[in-house]
């Protein structure tokens, strides 16, 4: 898969155009199809770039794993100097986040199969970041009929090894942020190994990794799926942008989601 950069310069009046170009790639997602990343801009000096670098970590912290392979690109926004390891008591599940983010372990969902985890991170103000869910049972997708398709774009995506099925409908799992269209657009972050949808249109993007058989599926990320909302309901934690150019930048050149992409490279899982 080869990761391009979206440009940092286009408006709402070439979106149609943006798509159009991308759906070939989106209905693919990481078979092979080409699908837009946000590539590397100038970072900060002395800071690190995201886990896919080969940067070598602060002293005392650990390197987060899940290097990207070569054609794709982790953000260059610059990460938190200082990192430190969450581990369950089974070492069953294992990550990493900056110092002063908080993550705390918290009831499993209802219906979770035996032995699963719920892991919620937050950073240093106490707000809410990304799930880490293990043992959720099957779930069929929703319906989704042609008209409630809408398009999407898929903004970054990095491959990371991952314990994951394999199918005609899904994919290695990969790192992804993906904005999908509505009265704005709307996106997510999180580690999946399903195609959102074909002809870069969808209902929903699900950041979900379904696991081997028996062993349950697993999400981490902000939410367990998103969609083009309505203007009544409550957007977060999604992120909503006026324009794909800010979804860019977001990705591109900020901090928050630098931090984010190298946690989730970062997760080592032994289901």
């Amino acid at each position: 898969m080869r990761a391009k950069r979206i440009p940092s310069k286009f408006s709402i009046a070439v979106v149609g155009a943006l798509v159009v170009v991308s759906a070939a790639g989106c209905s693919s997602e990481g078979k092979g199809g080409t699908v837009w990343t946000a590539g590397p801009s100038s970072a900060t000096p002395g800071t690190p770039a995201s886990s896919g670098a080969s940067t070598a970590p602060p002293s005392g912290t650990s390197a987060a794993s899940g290097s990207p392979s070569t054609g794709s690109t982790a953000t260059a926004g610059a990460t938190a100097s200082a990192w430190k390891t969450y581990s369950d008591a089974a070492k069953k599940v294992s990550f990493d986040l900056p110092s002063d983010w908080i993550a705390q372990s918290v009831t499993p969902d209802a219906g979770s199969l035996p032995g699963a985890l719920k892991i919620e991170v937050k950073d240093a103000k106490g707000r809410y970041l990304a799930t880490l869910h293990t043992g959720l049972p099957a779930a069929s997708p929703a319906d989704c009929s042609p008209a409630a398709k809408r398009p999407y774009v898929v903004v970054s995506s990095v491959p990371i090894d991952l314990p994951h099925a394999d199918g005609d409908s899904t994919i290695p799992p990969h790192v992804v942020f993906r904005v999908i269209q509505g009265y704005k657009f709307f996106g997510s972050y999180g580690i999946t190994n399903l195609v959102a949808g074909t002809d870069g249109q969808a209902c929903q993007l699900r950041n979900l990794v379904v696991g081997p058989t028996g062993k349950g599926n697993y999400y981490f990320g902000d939410m367990p799926a998103v969609h083009a909302f309505a203007t009544d309901e409550v957007v977060a934690p999604a992120k909503s942008f006026d324009t794909l150019d800010q979804a860019a930048k977001y990705v591109d050149q900020g901090s928050e989601f630098a931090n984010v992409q190298r946690m989730l490279l970062s997760l080592k899982i032994n289901l």
